[in-house]
């Protein structure tokens, strides 16, 4: 049976045309897309929950005991370090935690010690400090864009390894995470930061060209990780295609660094090995992909 835009249907004792139900039923499609994805988000935040409970107990078992953590969330752009962070600071104590974000480096601080700025913000007794970021951005970031010169670049990667060990030689609880996304995972959330006014203030001059740079951010990654994942400081590195799955893996990561106090031993502290790879794996696994391929996959 043919039909056109002006075709009448009865439903319920009113008519209505073909062009509005069409229109009703997108709008409909459209709004339980939406709910849907609200309330898998609502889902998530629950599983969340129970860990970010525990990390509560973490806060007062440090302040309990005067010891200071530090966690530094490094990684590609985009790759999830700012949502973990949230997550993992989102019920806490803020007058026991700082969250550290550090911009470009004055001419005073250029003239410094490379660490000062950063040991400036160190915790005290009792306190925990996430980096978004950290001093590894000189082996990145500085590094593949060429905002150091090389002998800077390989005084910090000679120096790093014993600035640690003195680090947590004197009692503060360090972990290193490595946040890893695809280059195609990277490229659709840099394309959602340019549609989205709510995530465009997220997107800059560097992210643009992070994927022209792969390569030269793989290489370095990979030489980053095997010259500074040591028994005192190691590399944890999260898959973070899945969002999801990289927050709650993390909040594990962190709350298995510390045997703190009231602990609820039924719930699930095993780490997913599909998503969290010790710095030592992860080498192995990007030599098997240049021993195979030529060059690393990311």
């Amino acid at each position: 049976m043919e039909t056109n835009e002006n075709t009448q249907f009865e439903i319920e004792g009113e008519t209505v045309s073909l062009d509005d139900l069409i229109e009703n039923y997108s709008r409909s499609k459209k709004e339980k897309a939406v709910e849907n994805k609200a309330v898998k988000k609502r889902k998530n935040e629950q599983t969340l929950k129970p860990y970010q409970a525990e990390l509560i107990k973490l806060q007062k078992h440090l302040e309990v005991t005067n010891q200071k953590m530090i966690i530094l969330f490094e990684g590609r752009d985009a790759a999830g370090k700012g949502g973990t962070i949230r997550r993992v600071t989102r019920y806490m104590n803020e007058k026991h935690y700082r969250i550290v974000a550090l911009g470009k480096p004055t001419e005073e601080q250029k003239s410094q010690w490379f660490y000062q700025k950063y040991i400036s913000h160190f915790p005290r007794g009792g306190e925990m400090v996430l980096f978004d970021r950290s001093w590894y951005n000189r082996a990145m970031v500085e590094s593949v864009f060429g905002f150091c010169t090389q002998k800077e670049h390989d005084d910090f990667m000679k120096g790093v390894k014993g600035f640690e060990k003195d680090l947590t030689r004197q009692g503060t609880i360090l972990v290193k995470l490595y946040f890893s996304v695809t280059k195609d995972e990277q490229a659709r959330r840099f394309e959602r930061r340019k549609t989205d006014p709510l995530r465009q203030w997220k997107l800059s001059e560097i992210d643009v060209q992070a994927q022209d740079r792969w390569d030269d951010f793989t290489d370095t990654k990979y030489d980053m990780l095997k010259q500074t994942h040591s028994h005192n400081a190691p590399w944890t590195v999260i898959r973070s295609n899945d969002k999801q799955s990289a927050r709650l893996e993390a909040l594990k990561v962190i709350l298995n660094a510390v045997n703190y106090e009231g602990r609820d031993e039924t719930m699930d502290f095993v780490l997913d090995p599909d998503v969290v790879i010790s710095g030592a794996r992860e080498i192995e696994i990007m030599d098997a992909q240049r021993s195979r391929s030529g060059k690393f996959i990311g």
